[in-house]
C-alpha cells in the first residue's frame, strides 16, 4: 500500500523536519465528522461502547504495514526510518484530535539524538487530574540487525511488525476510542511511544527522570505495556505485574469480561521491555503479551504474519484496564514493593497445598495470595467432594461467594461456615469468571 505522505516527506528530506498542524480545513473537517458521529448516538452508553467496539482489525492491519513496511528499514533508534515512523505517529495522533504532551507544543520529546512521542488526555476531575495513568508502547526495532540485537541473519531489514509494530497499533486504537468516549476519564491519560527500547529502554528510562513541560506537574500512578500483541494464539494473552499492586489481577478478569480471552498471569518480571522502569520507579505497571515466537528479532517478522483479529481483543482489555483506573474515584493502586523479591520458587510455596481451613464438607484447601487476597487461591480439592463434583479445579481463585465479594481468606472460610447446604462459587481461571454451583454434604 502507499506511504503516508508524511513519510514519504520525511524519508526524502536530508533534514526530516518536525511535523506541523494539518490546515485548518482538516481540523474543520474532523469537528463535523466528529459531530455528525456523536449525533447518531442516543446515549452516554451507547457512545461509550461504540469507543470499545471501535478497536479495528483493518486499523491495526493498516498501522503494522506502514510501520513494517520495507522503506523504514527496520525503524532503528535515532535513523531515517525511526524519525520517519514517529512523524507518522504524530500525523495518526493529530488527525485523532489527541493532544501533545511533548516539547514546545510539539508530541516529541527528544533525547540523544532519539524522540519518544507523547500524547494527553486530560482528566475531567479537578484533584484526580493530576494524577496520570500512562498507557505506552515502543516503536524502534533494530533496523538492519547486528549480532548483538539480532537472531540472524543479520545486514537484511528487520521490520519488527510484531515487535513493536502490533503495540503500536494498539495504541493508536486506544487513541482513537479515547477521543469518543462521551465523557473524559476522572484522571488523566498520557499516551506514549517510546524511542531506544531496543536500546536498554533508553526512551521509557528517560521518561522517568526527564518529564516534558505539560507533564511536569502529574504524578504517575499506573502503567501499562503493551509489546508484541500480534500473534495471539488459542486465545492466551499473557499479563506482566499484576503483583505490583493489590487488584490488579481481579481489574484485568473484569476487563476481559467481554472477550474471554485465556490470562496467563506470569510472576516474571524482567527488564526487558518498558513496563520495568516504571515497577524500578515504584509505579503499579502491567505488561500485555502475546508471546514470543520464531521470528522474534528476525527479519522475517513481517506484517503478513500478524494475526490482525487477534489485536482488538487484546487491545480491548487493556483499553478497559486504563479506564477502570483511570475513572476510579478512589484512591491508584499502591504499588507492592515486595513484588520486586518474589520469585517463581515464592509462587509454586503458594500454591502447595494448605493444612485444612475450609469446613471439611466443601473439600476446598485454599491459600491467601498476598499479591490478591480478595482472591484465595485453591490448592486441594478433594476426590467426590461438593467442590470436585461441581468442577472447581486446583488453580482457580474464590471472589465471590453467593454473588457477594471476598475481602480475604478469612472471609471466604466464615461464609462458607456459615453457609447452607448449597452455595454459588464465583471463580476465575486464567482470566474468565464463571459461577458454580455447590451442594454440601450435611452431616
Amino acid at each position: 500500500m502507499p506511504l503516508p505522505r508524511t513519510i514519504q516527506r520525511s524519508l526524502n528530506s536530508p533534514r526530516l523536519p518536525v511535523r506541523v498542524p494539518a490546515a485548518a480545513l482538516l481540523r474543520l473537517a474532523a469537528i463535523v465528522a466528529a459531530a455528525t458521529s456523536i449525533a447518531g448516538f442516543s446515549s452516554a452508553a451507547d457512545m461509550a461502547s461504540a469507543a470499545r467496539e471501535s478497536l479495528s482489525a483493518g486499523d491495526a492491519r493498516r498501522h503494522v504495514t506502514t510501520l513494517a513496511d520495507d522503506t523504514l528499514e527496520g525503524r532503528r533508534a535515532g535513523s531515517r526510518g525511526g524519525r520517519a515512523a514517529s512523524a507518522y505517529l504524530a500525523e495518526q495522533l493529530e488527525r485523532i484530535g489527541t493532544a501533545p504532551a511533548g516539547e514546545s507544543g510539539s508530541f516529541f520529546q527528544p533525547f540523544r539524538g532519539m524522540r519518544n512521542v507523547i500524547a494527553i488526555v486530560r482528566g475531567r476531575d479537578p484533584e484526580l487530574s493530576r494524577e496520570a495513568v500512562l498507557v505506552g508502547a515502543h516503536y524502534d526495532h533494530v533496523g538492519y540487525g547486528t549480532p548483538s540485537n539480532s537472531y540472524g541473519p543479520t545486514g537484511y531489514i528487520h521490520n519488527g511488525a510484531d515487535d513493536n509494530a502490533s503495540g503500536v497499533a494498539g495504541l493508536l486504537e486506544i487513541a482513537e476510542a479515547l477521543s469518543l468516549l462521551p465523557t473524559r476519564p476522572r484522571r488523566t491519560i498520557v499516551l506514549a511511544f517510546w524511542d531506544g527500547e531496543e536500546i536498554d529502554l533508553l526512551g521509557s528510562r528517560h521518561f522517568i527522570t526527564n518529564r516534558p513541560p505539560p507533564l511536569a506537574h502529574h504524578t504517575i500512578v499506573f502503567s501499562v505495556n503493551l509489546d508484541m500483541i500480534g500473534r495471539l494464539r488459542d486465545r492466551t494473552l499473557e499479563v506482566f505485574g499484576s503483583r505490583t499492586a493489590v487488584g490488579l489481577r481481579r481489574c484485568v478478569t473484569a476487563a476481559n469480561r467481554t472477550d474471554e480471552l485465556a490470562l496467563a498471569f506470569t510472576w516474571e518480571l524482567s527488564d526487558d521491555s518498558d513496563h520495568y522502569p516504571f515497577i524500578a520507579a515504584g509505579i503499579p505497571t502491567l505488561m500485555f503479551h502475546t508471546g514470543l515466537h520464531p521470528e522474534y528479532h528476525r527479519p522475517s517478522d513481517d506484517a503478513h504474519l500478524v494475526n490482525y483479529e487477534g489485536i482488538p481483543p487484546v487491545t480491548r482489555v487493556a483499553l478497559e484496564t486504563v479506564l477502570a483506573v483511570a475513572d476510579d474515584s478512589g484512591p491508584a493502586p499502591v504499588f507492592r514493593p515486595e513484588c520486586r523479591r518474589e520469585s517463581e520458587s515464592g509462587r509454586r510455596r503458594l500454591e502447595s497445598p494448605a493444612p485444612p481451613a475450609v469446613p471439611k464438607r466443601w473439600g476446598l484447601g485454599t491459600r491467601e495470595d498476598p499479591g490478591d487476597p480478595t482472591a484465595p487461591i485453591v490448592v486441594r480439592v478433594s476426590p467426590q467432594t461438593p467442590t470436585a463434583l461441581a468442577g472447581v479445579a486446583v488453580g482457580d481463585r474464590i471472589v465471590a461467594i453467593d454473588g457477594k465479594p471476598l475481602v480475604d481468606q478469612e472471609a471466604m472460610i466464615r461464609r462458607l461456615s456459615e453457609a447452607g447446604p448449597e452455595v454459588t462459587l464465583t471463580l476465575e481461571r486464567r482470566g474468565v469468571l464463571r459461577e458454580i454451583r455447590c451442594l454440601a454434604k450435611t452431616q
